[in-house]
């Protein structure tokens, strides 16, 4: 067989040109600058209203450039067989579909090449679900590129493209000279050594701030490229205030930018949220001397890293900015030219990135204010990032020297991907690892609830990696060394000591933090006052090894370094996350023997975690009078919770053991399907972890499974009804069509509409839903509910699949005749009657019936 790779450059262009023409409409002359771009998808001829080309046509185009591939090859070095060209043709027909769908404008699109427009295309198509081989995948990756080829030749021909390309050239002329213009500006008249000391600088900067390191991990490398790894987080602001000031505007931005709205910024972070990676970012990309960043408030600036916790001595004054990198520990201080820094910042050319107000003594923090004060009166005009965790300076803090105060936001879930992705792709793993981590944190509550900042995302990555692609089998082991790495390496390994002079151990920080989270479970409070918490440390400390050491500075000390408390709003305090609150909580229960308090809240979903988690710490004995009260207390919750709690205990009495899954196998599978809603809110995600998979059941019960999981609607159920998606039953698979407008309807759609056969029924409720199911090919039964538009059914819906529609809109909207754009139609059924007049635009030979009434023919 002939390589497939190669096999592109034996379809000739006098071939493949033609066909790609017939793809768009005919251009007329004319720049194309008009209000609203020119997207691809407008110049794709079978994605308007009046069709030159139709669906049909681009599988015959798609079909025509796999023959002239194979024919090209010649009958002895045919790359696949004959029986898999349909597929490959199937494959590469949904793959040009999609450039109707495009909304990136052609000039983008030729600045990405073949290669990045191929993949462009490539990445909105499952292509597993066409069962190609290897070599067949070879082949439609190969007629992509060449298809991608044509087609980007085919934008640059045009006219409109190239009076296009004459006026974003002259635009990108004007913004470069506006650029130049900026540099000019911020470059003046330098002292003769300037320049050459400030490439030497920025190399350093380059060189110490390009790696990123995780503290407190027991796993492998701790460093790689900080260009590889990374993330933009989000920088948001509220919009309202506490103080009784005005509102603010509200912020969403990337975090890199907010130094492009505001000059001066006090950013506040949890532990382990990015503040410091940030801090990096911003020097090495200042440093760059590269202007291809797109940040022009970069240009030409100077970056000053001050870490609080290594420019702030004991009894020592703060630097002033002559000695700025003297006090950094900078290699190169020595070689400075004498007044560098200050002509730096009196043309207000620096970016100054000071890091961790919340490192240094609460006694010398009013002194930085004053110290940042006084430097931002004498050099106006330069940049300032300071950061700091939420609690450890009043809010405001910096308002009267003109800063505005945002936050770095949680992770989203695309955050968490990109993150694992990266972290694994870094430190060299396998991505195979890191895809099974991902799953992990989709499909298990608490991971999920941990996986929320970079700090925890990378512990979790490290003992994932570390274990050989498992996590810690159970759930104790795992907050186990979280808390090691939060509570005791992470300050230790970054040479952080006791900033306010309060030395807490470890195992007293987990007796004090223990006794805060028993008494906000006991309670049933997310959050406390601070006097509470402040008494509750007050009454431990003579039974610690703390000395004379005052509840107020064990309290602050915990606040802050712990990286597990917070304060939302002044005078309260709560745990950063739920998920170690009931960890430390449930190991209070279990030291004070309170499981009576334990099993009588079982009912409750807020002690769900606790409960099991205490298991996990209860002695064996302990363990097993739990787990028989639950499961002989007769609800099905408290059966699922026993059931859940197995798990949790490495020993278990044999009678016990039966005994809590007899009363599991009356629950799942449901036995019948109204039995299954009734699970599914007795347990909640709890039940997830029971529910059987494919491999055990048969049709009926894998049906009810399924409706089990289906009324969840999360993520996490999402995820385990992928496993389904294979089922050889056609009635699983209409089960699993059925439920997608349940979850997030893309996520759904990627994951599981993808694999199942187009014979499935699928319903849509909006024009956006009518998009994303026409992106995985066509239907052969659509149910549309609600209000429709028909030009939205008759450009979304794939018109050739299409036999069975259902419309359960109170009324037939602009008559029936539009039905004649679906070639295919056989049955159209109608929430209501319809008269005789709206009946005969039925297009002939398709049967129309309603609700409540007798079927007419058409």
């Amino acid at each position: 067989m002939v390589d497939a790779a190669l096999l592109g450059a034996r379809v000739a262009s006098g071939a493949v040109t033609p066909l790609i023409r017939k793809l768009f409409v005919k251009h007329e002359p004319g720049a194309g600058l008009v209000d609203r771009p020119v997207r691809i998808s407008a110049l794709v001829s079978f994605g308007r209203q009046k069709q030159s080309v139709t669906p049909k046509d681009v599988d015959r185009i798609a079909g025509e450039l796999v023959s002239r591939a194979l024919k090209a090859a010649g009958p002895q070095e045919r790359p696949v067989d004959t029986s898999e060209a349909p597929a490959v043709k199937e494959a590469l027909a949904r793959t040009l579909a999609l450039l109707g769908e495009i909304t990136i404008e052609d000039y983008e699109a030729v600045g990405l090449g073949p290669d990045g427009f191929a993949r462009l295309l490539r990445t909105r198509v499952t292509l597993s679900r066409y069962g190609l081989s290897e070599a067949g995948e070879l082949l439609y990756e190969r007629l992509l590129y060449t298809a991608s080829l044509h087609i980007l030749n085919f934008f640059t021909q045009r006219s409109t493209y190239v009076a296009r390309q004459q006026t974003l050239q002259t635009q990108q002329l004007a913004r470069l000279v506006q650029a130049v213009d900026v540099l000019l500006e911020r470059l003046p008249a330098q002292h003769p050594s300037d320049a050459g000391f400030e490439a030497r600088y920025a190399d350093h900067i380059a060189a110490r701030y390009g790696t990123l390191t995780i503290y407190g991990l027991d796993a492998g490398t701790r460093e790689w490229p900080l260009d590889a790894a990374y993330l933009s987080l989000e920088a948001t602001r509220q919009p309202t205030r506490r103080d009784g000031h005005p509102p603010q505007d509200p912020l969403h931005v990337p975090a890199e930018q907010v130094l492009a709205r505001h000059d001066q910024v006090l950013l506040r972070g949890v532990a382990g949220s990015g503040k410091t990676t940030l801090v990096q970012w911003l020097a090495v990309t200042t440093a760059s001397r590269t202007y291809d960043h797109g940040l022009s408030h970069l240009l030409g600036r100077v970056p000053f890293v001050l870490p609080m916790r290594r420019i702030v001595r004991p009894e020592a004054e703060f630097p002033f900015p002559g000695d700025f990198l003297r006090a950094v520990g900078c290699p190169v201080a020595g070689e400075q030219p004498t007044g560098w820094v200050e002509r730096v910042l009196r043309a207000r050319r620096a970016v100054l990135l000071v890091d961790g107000i919340d490192e240094i003594a609460g006694d010398r923090r009013e002194a930085a204010r004053r110290w940042l004060r006084d430097l931002v009166r004498a050099y106006p005009g330069n940049l300032w990032l300071v950061t700091s965790r939420p609690s450890a300076v009043p809010e405001d803090w910096l308002g009267a020297e003109g800063f505005d105060e945002v936050g770095l936001a949680a992770m989203t879930r695309d955050d968490v991907a990109t993150f694992v992705r990266r972290w694994h792709r870094a430190a060299g793993a396998d991505g195979a690892v890191g895809e099974s981590l991902l799953r992990s944190v989709r499909t298990t509550s608490e991971l999920n609830r941990l996986a929320t900042n970079p700090l925890m995302c990378g512990m979790l990555c490290a003992l994932h990696r570390d274990r050989r692609g498992f996590l810690p089998q159970d759930r104790k082991s795992l907050y186990e060394a979280a808390l090691t790495m939060l509570l005791e390496r992470r300050d230790r390994e970054r040479e952080l000591r006791d900033p306010d002079g309060v030395r807490i151990g470890y195992a007293t920080q987990v007796q004090l933090l223990q006794k805060l989270a028993w008494w906000l479970i006991r309670n049933s409070r997310a959050e406390m006052d601070r006097s509470d918490a402040v008494h509750i440390i007050g009454r431990a400390l003579p039974a610690l090894s703390l000395g004379d050491t005052g509840a107020e500075d064990v309290y602050r000390s915990l606040l802050l370094r712990s990286g597990l408390l917070r304060e939302p709003a002044d005078g309260r305090v709560d745990f950063l996350h739920r998920t170690f609150q009931d960890y430390l909580g449930a190991r209070l229960a279990v030291q004070e023997l309170d499981f009576d308090l334990l099993v009588n809240n079982a009912e409750l979903d807020e002690w769900e975690d606790v409960i099991l988690l205490a298991l996990a710490h209860a002695r064996p004995r302990e363990a097993e009078a739990m787990l028989r009260r639950l499961a002989e207390r007769g609800t099905a919750r408290e059966a699922l919770l026993a059931a859940a709690g197995l798990r949790y205990v490495a020993e278990v009495d044999p009678e016990v053991r039966e005994l809590v899954e007899e009363r599991l196998r009356t629950l799942v599978p449901p036995p019948h399907p109204a039995a299954a809603k009734a699970v599914a809110q007795a347990g909640g995600e709890l039940v997830l972890g029971l529910l059987p998979g494919p491999e055990e059941l048969d049709t009926e019960r894998a049906l009810r499974v399924i409706d089990v999981a289906a009324e969840l609607g999360s993520e996490a159920a999402l995820h385990f009804l992928a496993r389904f998606r294979d089922h050889p039953d056609d009635n699983v698979q209409f089960g699993l069509a059925g439920y997608w407008q349940n979850f997030d309807r893309e996520l759904y759609a990627r994951e599981i509409l993808a694999y199942l056969p187009r014979r499935c029924s699928v319903g849509a409720r909006t024009a956006e839903d009518l998009r994303v199911l026409r992106s995985l090919g066509g239907w052969q039964r659509m149910a549309i509910s609600g209000a429709y538009r028909v030009d939205d059914l008759t450009e979304l819906i794939d018109a050739e699949p299409l036999t069975h529609l259902a419309l359960e809109a109170p009324h037939p909207v602009e008559g029936l005749s539009w039905l004649a754009a679906f070639p295919n139609l056989t049955h159209v059924l109608l929430a209501t009657e319809v008269d005789e007049t709206v009946a005969r635009q039925v297009p002939a030979g398709v049967r129309l019936a309603s609700l409540d009434s007798h079927a007419h023919r058409g």
